[in-house]
């Protein structure tokens, strides 16, 4: 009887599993393998008469093109980055809103804000009102401090930081939650025990807070490092991956090699390196947070 009523909660678990498994095995899988099948294939929109199976050319393309390689440093540039700014902004920003006793709620409400917003929406937002030339917020400081006026989005040499600036304006908030969170969660004894000792501050945050909130940390980085390479909706809607191809990253060369100059074949092979980048990085990273 026992056995029954087991297999019975079994098959009705199985039931309520498979339409999941089969919806992320038609929106995930599927596409997977059709990339990758397009990435040993000749598939040119602009000469369809030279297409066919292409193997390992589309790849070894990738080690002559200076494109590639420029888009290549551009995202580790663009990830590091960012996720080095949003980890110290959001862990500075933590510490100092834990001394604030009241209004707490209010901060982490207003901290949501740039998070819930879609990409597309940040980036003409900073496009049209924060970094616009002449007008914007940022044209408007820079020229009331006497320091003229800058095209932030059109100038190669201060694009790229401007679209660093905007992905982490929008997504520090997510590692200042995180390590708010982490920092309420610490036990206060051990904090009482430290001034008890005489422990100054900076030797209380390096020897007892950090390594409490490490944890933490590290799952920010994971997840920001993940998203970061991937990231395209902001650049695209800011920049378009110009001026030229200042803010390309390689998920945007992708775009434009498929969607612009209809070399599809070339571009899922380009994207097919993107992928096997974020999941090699992923990998590391976790084994380094079980190695903790």
């Amino acid at each position: 009887m026992k056995g029954t009523i087991a297999s019975r909660e079994r098959a009705f678990a199985l039931w309520l599993f498979l339409p999941a498994l089969a919806v992320l095995v038609v929106t995930t899988t599927f596409p997977l393998i059709y990339l990758g099948w397009s990435s040993v294939n000749r598939i040119d929109l602009a000469m369809p008469w030279n297409s066919g199976f292409a193997g390992a050319e589309n790849y070894t393309k990738m080690v002559a093109d200076p494109r590639f390689w420029n888009s290549l440093v551009l995202t580790f540039i663009y990830t590091a980055s960012t996720v080095v700014l949003q980890v110290l902004i959001g862990l500075g920003l933590a510490l100092l809103v834990t001394q604030i006793p009241r209004g707490q709620g209010l901060l982490r409400v207003a901290a949501i804000i740039p998070i819930v917003l879609a990409p597309v929406v940040v980036g003409l937002f900073w496009r049209t009102l924060v970094l616009a030339p002449d007008f914007g917020v940022v044209d408007f400081v820079t020229r009331a401090l006497g320091l003229g006026s800058y095209n932030w989005l059109g100038d190669p040499q201060l694009a790229l930081m401007s679209v660093i600036a905007i992905h982490t304006w929008q997504w520090t908030p997510f590692a200042f939650l995180v390590i708010l969170a982490s920092l309420a969660a610490l036990p206060p004894d051990i904090f009482e025990a430290a001034r008890i000792d005489r422990a100054n501050g900076w030797r209380r945050f390096w020897y007892i807070t950090l390594p409490l909130i490490r944890p933490a940390i590290v799952i920010v980085v994971i997840m920001r490092m993940m998203i970061a390479l991937s990231a395209f909706a902001a650049i695209f809607a800011a920049t378009g991956g110009g001026p030229g191809t200042a803010t390309e990253i390689l998920n945007l060369y992708a775009y434009r090699t498929s969607f612009t100059e209809l070399n599809f074949g070339y571009g899922a092979a380009l994207a097919m390196v993107l992928l096997a980048i974020t999941l090699l990085v992923s990998f590391v990273m976790f084994r380094l947070r079980r190695a903790q």
